[in-house]
């Protein structure tokens, strides 16, 4: 069950986007598994994908087309078949998909999947669906899509912002799917969002690094990097208000509002990881770096024995001990380290701090959120991670995700 996760409130429609959604049948015969996006023209679009080196065939195709500079005027994206380790007939196929959906809107469509590996795309199946997903494009289909491109997800998961731009209300809504084979390099899972500000391709790819580095490349479920991995932003400069300049006080809101709707997606794929009972934030502070910062709380977000631990809201913080002692930090002066759950002191300056009592710390354990709090005494960089712990059903549904 989701941590503290329900579905998202309205979601505002973006001037120049249109969705729509229809039954593909791709796994799952009674509900809609396959989302068209249309975008009006002059949009720009930038994207992440997954560093993966077998990526699937869709991230192929469109790092192929966005290369092109080609203008795009939409997308298309099935659940239930990932459409990866399928080679060359895989990339045959993608591109089959796409060219129906290209009929349906006159122009170029970037393609996605996700779902099981190594299986077929059922081509015919999904062309069969797209004028069907054509024919209910609308303004306000964002909720709809968010639940079409689910898999393992329990919950849809969507978020919009507003702001003002030049006198002019700027809209961000996005939608992402996600909750387990999570681990970022790059983003992870796929995330769909739309602006209808004025940016130019090269500030808005700037913009959506600045948004991914904190959000969608600072979660992890289970430390597994998918093969779909996408986050793709468009900007459709239907509001009116003037482009946005790179460093500019406009950009500088925009960004701010940018990283909220990416930080709110972000954490609800971790929210709802698969079987996830905790919410769990791992802070690094004084650190010489950033990177020094996110291997250290990557080492302990990763580690199955803290993450079960949490699930078993034991307060055995040993296990965060361990982590941080075999982190990748030359030269780590445990004299400098101090370690907290929350408001619970576990270590100060590397020794067990004589305030602390198992039922406080058991107390911490027991809450559906908590943060591990890292000083390492080294400098002054911060930087969170957000994590889940690990349950029985963490194991029984990736043991049933075939079935």
């Amino acid at each position: 069950m989701a941590v503290n996760l329900t579905e998202p409130g309205p979601l505002l429609p973006v001037g120049g986007i249109r969705l729509g959604t229809a039954a593909a049948g791709v796994r799952a015969p009674d509900r809609d598994d396959l989302l068209l996006l249309a975008c009006d023209a002059g949009t720009s679009v930038a994207a992440l994908f997954t560093r993966n080196a077998f990526c699937a065939a869709p991230v192929t195709l469109c790092r192929q087309r966005l290369a092109e500079r080609t203008a795009v005027h939409g997308l298309l994206i099935n659940a239930g078949n990932a459409n990866a380790g399928t080679g060359a007939a895989g990339l045959d196929a993608a591109r089959q998909c796409a060219a129906a959906a290209e009929t349906q809107l006159e122009g170029m469509v970037l393609p996605f999947s996700t779902g099981v590996i190594g299986e077929a795309l059922p081509v015919a199946r999904i062309s069969s669906a797209v004028p069907r997903a054509a024919g209910n494009l609308r303004a306000d289909g964002w909720l709809a899509a968010a639940r079409a491109i689910m898999t393992t997800d329990t919950v849809p998961k969507g978020c919009s912002r507003q702001l003002e731009i030049g006198g002019r209300t700027v809209t961000i809504t996005g939608i992402a799917k996600g909750a387990g084979m999570i681990c970022p390099d790059m983003a992870t899972m796929l995330a769909f969002v739309a602006t209808d500000a004025a940016v130019s391709r090269s500030t808005l790819q700037r913009a959506l690094a600045e948004a991914a580095a904190d959000s969608f490349n600072a979660i992890t479920v289970d430390g597994d990097t998918s093969t779909n991995d996408s986050l793709v932003l468009m900007a459709t400069g239907a509001s009116g208000a003037p482009a946005l300049a790179p460093d500019s006080d406009d950009y500088a809101r925009f960004l701010a509002a940018l990283q909220a709707v990416c930080g709110t997606l972000a954490q609800a794929v971790v929210r709802d990881g698969e079987g996830a009972t905790r919410f769990i934030t791992v802070r690094v502070e004084q650190a010489r770096d950033r990177d020094e910062a996110r291997r250290v709380a990557y080492t302990l977000a990763h580690s199955p024995l803290f993450k079960t631990a949490a699930f078993a809201g034991d307060a055995n913080w040993g296990r965060i001990l361990a982590a941080v002692g075999r982190a990748p930090v030359d030269a780590l002066d445990l004299s400098r380290v101090t370690i907290a759950i929350d408001d619970v002191p576990l270590v100060a300056a590397g020794e067990p701090h004589p305030d602390y009592s198992e039922a406080a710390g058991s107390a911490v354990f027991a809450r559906a959120e908590f943060t591990v709090r890292i000083q390492l005494g080294r400098g002054r960089t911060a930087a969170e991670v957000y994590t889940c712990d690990f349950s029985y059903d963490y194991v029984r549904i990736n043991a049933e995700y075939r079935s």
